[in-house]
């Protein structure tokens, strides 16, 4: 029986980290709450569960939002939402250049960490895996009629805080331009493609809390461009991104953007080393 359960869960787990790594932003926070429903499900009595994948789900979106309670507790400046973790591939062929069906854009991401956990639940199970409000009422505590409010003010939100996607090819086109501008130091044509409202922040300091204006965004990244050796085009969460290298060979950063027609609107880094590294896979 253990055996069989095994394989089924394995055949799960693909969806439950999707699902979980939407909700919680963190690829280990992810596989903490998909190993949770595991320990969860080899508890359970043999032939108490009829549709195993809807139980895992409901399982894993319930430990979800203990574990987003949990932080929220913690967290000291709740204004500030955390930079999610990036999924980060390279750019060789053609089909790294599409956003595949399992990834989800980084502006998507950064609202979503806004929401209340209970926001974040609905619309993710219902918006983005097509689960019924009869179904994610009971997680939260809710009626269905309450958790379709929810899913309702939850979608309002990320569609009022997130930009409508223009082709790969030409948010590549806008990176390689902000990437041309930093490597010469030209200021005038590094502040000529970014927003005037764009927000820079990285998960160190002096950015942490945000950096907002292209004038101020602007210095900031040719200061940070005289660090590096060259800058390595990849792929973050389906967008064009940038990985930042030290003269030695060793990543530095990785840049993510969200680009908004012709400029840059949102620029987000994540620099500290053990968390560039594990997200390269290094």
């Amino acid at each position: 029986m253990k055996d069989w359960l095994a394989e089924r869960f394995e055949e799960n787990r693909p969806h439950l980290r999707n699902v979980a790594y939407r909700m919680l932003g963190s690829l280990d926070d992810a596989d903490d709450a998909v190993q949770e429903a595991w320990l969860r499900l080899s508890q359970q009595e043999r032939g108490g569960i009829e549709n195993l994948g809807g139980w895992l789900t409901t399982v894993v979106g319930r430990i979800c939002v203990d574990m987003l309670r949990a932080k929220r507790s913690k967290r000291e400046d709740p204004i500030a939402p955390d930079i999610p973790d990036f999924i980060v591939s390279r750019e060789e062929s053609p089909e790294d250049n599409v956003l595949t069906a399992d990834s989800v854009g980084l502006a998507l991401l950064v609202v979503l960490d806004s929401l209340t956990p209970s926001e974040r639940l609905a619309f993710v199970l219902h918006d983005m895996f097509a689960m019924p409000f009869e179904e994610i009422a009971p997680m939260i505590d809710r009626t269905p009629a309450a958790a379709r409010q929810l899913a309702s003010r939850a979608r309002r939100r990320v569609h009022g805080a997130t930009p409508p996607r223009s082709g790969f090819a030409q948010r590549r086109a806008v990176v390689d331009a902000f990437i041309a501008a930093a490597r010469e130091g030209d200021f005038e044509r590094l502040v000529a493609v970014l927003d005037p409202n764009v927000l820079l922040r990285a998960d160190r300091e002096p950015a942490l809390k945000g950096i907002r204006g292209a004038q101020a965004v602007a210095s900031s990244a040719a200061a940070f461009s005289k660090v590096v050796a060259r800058m390595e085009r990849v792929v973050v969460n389906g967008s064009p991104g940038i990985v930042s290298l030290l003269p030695n060979g060793e990543p530095l950063s990785i840049m993510a953007f969200v680009v908004a027609g012709e400029r840059i609107c949102e620029m987000y880094v994540i620099s500290q080393p053990v968390r560039v590294r594990q997200l390269l896979g290094l």
